[in-house]
């Protein structure tokens, strides 16, 4: 019986839309995660092929120090100091970015998640408004059929009538 009830409210429509969107926002979380971890390895990537880089750097320089005779030189030291923390200053830059991309799109995922509890409370919300809803139009139509069948019946005045007392009152006026 709920079932044709939740049907006839459209309560039923409204608690699974709330669900299909609840699964998209929850996939939307998983791609989210996903391209967070994807940006992790992309990072670590990048700082090994930097890193690569930045011992071909350095050894060019030495080289290029070496062959201009100026190895033992406190210049010289200083280039290659001066080199070296520029590399390392590149290879911390590329992690750092990275991490900041991948937490970016892990907080996305969890925003999406709860996103997605949110339409799922909605849609559950809007079934049980409609529920009630149509609850109501229901007793309004049953009201005037349900008066004659023996219910309790009400110390309260029917609508329209007045009693004796009442009547009375007002007759002096």
């Amino acid at each position: 019986m709920s079932g044709l009830y939740e049907g006839l409210s459209g309560a039923g429509g409204l608690r699974t839309e709330g669900h299909s969107k609840q699964n998209i926002a929850n996939y939307n979380a998983e791609v989210a995660e996903k391209q967070a971890k994807a940006e992790e390895l992309r990072a670590n990537f990048n700082q090994i092929q930097q890193e690569k880089e930045a011992q071909r750097i350095r050894g060019r320089l030495s080289a290029n120090i070496g062959a201009a005779g100026g190895s033992g030189s406190p210049v010289a030291l200083d280039i290659k100091l001066e080199q070296a923390k520029e590399l390392e200053l590149e290879n911390l830059l590329i992690g750092y970015e990275g991490e900041v991309k991948s937490q970016r799109l892990k907080n996305q995922a969890v925003l999406d998640r709860l996103q997605g509890e949110l339409y799922h409370t909605a849609g559950h919300n809007a079934a049980r408004a409609a529920n009630v809803g149509f609850g109501i139009k229901l007793a309004s139509f049953a009201m005037p059929f349900l008066g004659g069948l023996g219910g309790a019946s009400s110390s309260l005045p029917k609508v329209g009538t007045v009693s004796s007392s009442a009547g009375a009152m007002y007759a002096r006026y």
